[in-house]
């Protein structure tokens, strides 16, 4: 009998389920549900425009009725290639509706990399914003006659909303590419003939998402609708969020956290989502003062951008009451300035695109506590229906406060990885994830992430874990941002790099960086370069991408 078999974590559950019964079989089992209930309804607000469920309901059946007419069949995919657009809502609602699986693509890929996309997910529709067509998907078509997409349709990102805020869309036109389908012209053009649904069902595949690739290329994580509809319930009974409160995309909907913890969710609750096209820290504080959102999830990156990139107030951020991080591990240090600057606290959330998203939170009513001996902030609680083992290299479950790799099952995680059955086999097996993140359980059940497996630096035979390193040198007055990698070292095979980004007016110099961190630290762990840099890589999420790191 194993101590993760005990669940200590069930004894901070406040009343909360230990299993869940989810409510809906399907993602679309919810967007109807909500439809029938509230038709007339905020489903989406976009800047000064709003746009109902019913609304939703009867753009989705507009471009599901052109799908079907060009040959979509079940289990067909469309590729969306937008950001926090309305046009996302509307073609992944009408992908649904025909039996087909949507394949969300970062607007942020260039042409070789969409290109990779394409050959890997095959889509038999494309859903564009009309400049990324012209800049980057027709050229990217052009070059490889092999990833031909027999139906293009674009959208703009100034539809659907007639403010044109200028820090977002300066210089932005309405494009209608001639060998596209415009999405605003079909929905206004819609005559009102429902096509004929498609059914789908649990089991089936709901959204095909790229995984974070912080360690080489992305994966595509074939999330089946009973995953999607189980993690969209456990954000609703786990943060207490109330039906119909608006819910702020203060994340990509491209990526598991905002498509979950923003656009299923207010499916869930019939919530309008609200959406700013990009995640502008100034644009999202005039949303945040206009439609004044209850509940958020993103990286920390993006509280960050509110605090010392905006100038929204405390009490403007009032209506904000559940505020949720996810991403990467956060500094104990940064959510107090952050709790001070914004006025109020921010709760972890955990999770992998593996994992739809949570696989331990933070309760809204209690706070997470720091490691003593390495400072760490937990990441929570497994929630519902869910276990977290922590095991060694050969997969023994570790003791209580060990380190090792978190391994999860439960309805939340994926069965396969689309199209790539090595990698499936590699790390999901019997129903459980090998998540790649190192880090253990204390003795009342609290979860805590050190670092991704693949970080850690060897030094000598000794461990170095740059999380750890990463605390030191945020402690410095000067730095703002650390990065942590292994570089080559002739006596000890690796030592410590770090990368630091300093803050506005930093005089710090590289030196004496190296000397704060030896006068702290033991003699194997210090770093022995220190590089200063303008930014660090990160994801469109706000993770860190240390492989663009070079030691």
């Amino acid at each position: 009998m194993s101590v993760y078999d005990d669940r200590p974590w069930l004894a901070h559950y406040g009343g909360r389920p230990a299993h869940l019964r989810v409510e809906f079989g399907t993602a679309m089992d919810m967007f109807d549900a909500a439809v029938a209930a509230a038709p007339d309804e905020p489903a989406v607000h976009y800047f000064d425009e709003t746009t109902s469920w019913a609304e939703l309901d009867r753009a989705s059946d507009a471009l599901a009725a052109l799908l079907v007419a060009r040959g979509f069949r079940p289990g067909d995919r469309c590729a969306l290639y937008v950001q926090n657009d309305p046009a996302f809502v509307i073609g992944l609602v009408a992908t649904w509706k025909v039996g087909g699986i949507p394949a969300a693509v970062s607007p942020m890929s260039k042409a070789d990399e969409l290109a990779w996309f394409l050959r890997r997910y095959r889509p038999a529709a494309l859903l564009a914003l009309a400049d990324l067509y012209v800049e980057v998907v027709r050229p990217a078509l052009a070059t490889d006659p092999d990833i031909a997409v027999p139906v293009v349709v674009t959208a703009s990102a100034l539809d659907g909303q007639s403010r044109n805020d200028a820090r977002l869309f300066a210089g932005v036109e309405r494009l209608r590419p001639p060998d596209t389908i415009d999405l605003g012209a079909l929905v206004a053009g819609f005559d009102g003939t429902v096509p004929r649904r498609r059914p789908v069902g649990p089991g089936d595949v709901a959204v095909l998402l790229a995984t974070s690739g912080t360690t080489g290329l992305p994966k595509g994580a074939r999330i089946s609708h009973a995953n999607l509809t189980f993690n969209t319930q456990t954000y609703r009974d786990w943060t207490g969020i109330r039906p119909g409160e608006p819910i702020l995309a203060l994340a990509p909907v491209f990526h598991v956290t905002g498509l979950v913890g923003a656009v299923t969710l207010a499916m869930l609750l019939r919530s309008p989502v609200v959406l700013t096209h990009r995640i502008h820290p100034g644009v999202m504080a005039d949303a945040i003062r206009e439609h004044r959102p209850a509940f958020a999830v993103a990286a920390i990156t993006a509280y960050i951008g509110l605090a010392d990139e905006s100038d929204i107030t405390a009490d403007e951020m009032a209506p904000l009451r559940l505020r949720y991080s996810g991403g990467a591990p956060v500094e104990p240090a940064v959510v107090d300035r952050l709790e001070t600057a914004l006025g109020g606290y921010i709760h972890n959330v955990y999770g992998q695109t593996e994992t739809t998203s949570p696989t331990h939170i933070v309760p809204p009513e209690l706070r997470s506590p720091v490691d003593v001996e390495t400072g760490v902030l937990s990441v929570g609680v497994p929630v519902s229906s869910t276990v977290v083992r922590v095991v060694d290299d050969d997969g023994r479950d570790l003791p209580v406060g060990e380190i090792g790799e978190l391994v999860t099952s439960g309805p939340q995680v994926i069965g396969a990885y689309w199209d790539d059955p090595e990698a499936t086999a590699a790390a999901l097996t019997g129903g459980e994830l090998r998540t790649g993140d190192i880090g253990f359980m204390d003795a009342d059940g609290w979860f805590y992430v050190v670092d991704r497996r693949t970080d850690v630096i060897n030094a000598a035979g000794y461990k170095i874990w740059p999380h750890e390193v990463e605390s030191v040198l945020l402690q410095h007055p000067d730095v703002a941002e650390v990065a942590v990698v292994g570089m080559a070292d002739d006596y000890r095979g690796e030592s410590a790099k770090a990368y630091v980004v300093l803050t506005p007016g930093g005089t710090a110099t590289e030196a004496e960086i190296v000397e704060y961190c030896r006068e702290r630290m033991a003699a194997y762990k210090y770093p022995r370069e220190v590089e200063l840099v303008g930014s660090l890589p990160r994801s469109a999420t706000g993770k860190l991408l240390r492989r663009k790191l070079s030691g």
